[in-house]
């Protein structure tokens, strides 16, 4: 054996391939669960499927991928579905998805290159996850998970809805992107749950205290809603990222709700919490817009587009309002100022990242048009 050989051919300085099992709750998937484990292929060396009580075809696709199907009794529980799933695992590494996510090619490559290059000492990677994505396939709303855990450190999922993975240790931050392709018509399931657990007298927590808001809020009970947020502020114990956006959500609510005192408390309340946010800074251009403050409008838009990037953030992104969405608003508010050089320069930055964009487009024509009558007065002045 040659000097910078190792057992099996393998130079002492290779990394051995690290082994994964994926680990999936489903129930009635059967119209995306076979486009989510196509784009696993190369990346997990082992599927796990726990199936909640499918009445479709979702086990005879899961079966044409892997054998090991396991059922599980339909609790109310995530976090039990959950477990039983990570339990029933083998591999070194536990990978966890729902069945309308997928690994694009780009994320797949780079997953299966994760695999002969992460440290054996980490205990979870972290990845990006697209929760929106526009017709260009540009994300429009993301944040990140802990999506792949080591087994043997044995993390729990926790909260029977909105679930947790708890993890500690050597944690990495990973470029890689899992994006969730909602297939389906959002549904009261979770508030439901939410309810009932409240109904039993159970006490909740900062953490479900937020999700039951948002459970209300996404239903369409935005009095319920803001006054479950409240409930969460006023705890005192929410993650911060959480606290921000209880605010900005509060001041959704109010909106909905027609109070306009309180919609601009939240706005301000969210500062609180943290530095300005360039969601922040939108919506509370979009409030002074409403009544044509347009002064105060273009201070608040303006504030957005000096943020930076938002790459810093681990909760929730609107990705429009770090890029082209305060620009467009302010091309707006300049053309009502009759400042037109202003308006244009502002469309033309939104442009750059959303050319396609109805609105950016009918600016443009728009001040084509102009820009072609002043010129022909011009050439007849001359």
């Amino acid at each position: 054996m040659g000097a910078n050989q190792a057992a099996g051919g393998r130079s002492r300085g290779e990394r051995r391939l690290i082994t994964i099992s994926l680990c999936m709750i489903v129930k009635n998937e059967a119209d995306v669960l076979a486009r989510c484990l196509e784009s696993v292929q190369g990346i997990a060396d082992e599927i796990v499927i726990v199936d909640t009580g499918s009445t479709d075809h979702t086990k005879r696709i899961a079966s044409s991928f892997t054998e090991r199907i396991f059922d599980f009794e339909w609790i109310d529980d995530f976090a039990a579905a959950r477990n039983f799933a990570f339990s029933k695992a083998t591999q070194q590494y536990v990978l966890w998805l729902d069945a309308d996510d997928v690994f694009e090619p780009v994320d797949r490559e780079k997953f299966i290159q994760l695999k002969s290059t992460l440290d054996p000492d980490t205990d979870s990677v972290m990845m990006h996850y697209h929760l929106g994505v526009n017709a260009k396939g540009e994300v429009t709303s993301s944040l990140r998970r802990n999506r792949l855990v080591k087994r043997e450190r044995g993390f729990r999922w926790e909260k029977p809805v909105h679930e947790l993975l708890m993890v500690s240790g050597k944690i990495v931050y990973s470029d890689i992107a899992v994006t969730h392709k909602k297939e389906r018509v959002h549904t009261d399931r979770n508030l439901r749950i939410y309810r009932k657990r409240a109904e039993k007298g159970e006490q909740f927590d900062a953490r479900d205290l937020y999700y039951f808001a948002n459970e209300w809020k996404d239903n369409g009970y935005f009095a319920e809603a803001v006054g479950y947020y409240d409930r969460f502020l006023a705890t005192k114990q929410g993650w911060s990222e959480d606290c921000i956006a209880a605010c900005l959500k509060m001041a959704d609510c109010y909106g909905r709700l027609n109070d306009r005192k309180k919609q601009w408390q939240s706005l301000i309340r969210s500062l609180i919490h943290g530095s300005p946010r360039a969601e922040m800074c939108c919506r509370t251009g979009a409030f002074f817009m409403q009544d044509n403050r347009l002064d105060q409008a273009i201070f608040w838009y303006t504030a957005a587009t000096r943020l930076g990037n938002p790459d810093g953030i681990a909760g929730m992104i609107e990705h429009e309002a770090w890029t082209w969405l305060p620009h467009l608003q302010l091309c707006v508010c300049y053309d009502r100022l009759g400042n037109i050089a202003k308006a244009r320069e502002h469309n033309d930055i939104a442009y750059s990242y959303v050319p396609e964009h109805p609105s950016v487009q009918l600016n443009k024509a728009y001040f084509d048009k102009l820009a072609s009558r002043e010129s022909s007065i011009k050439g007849e002045s001359s």
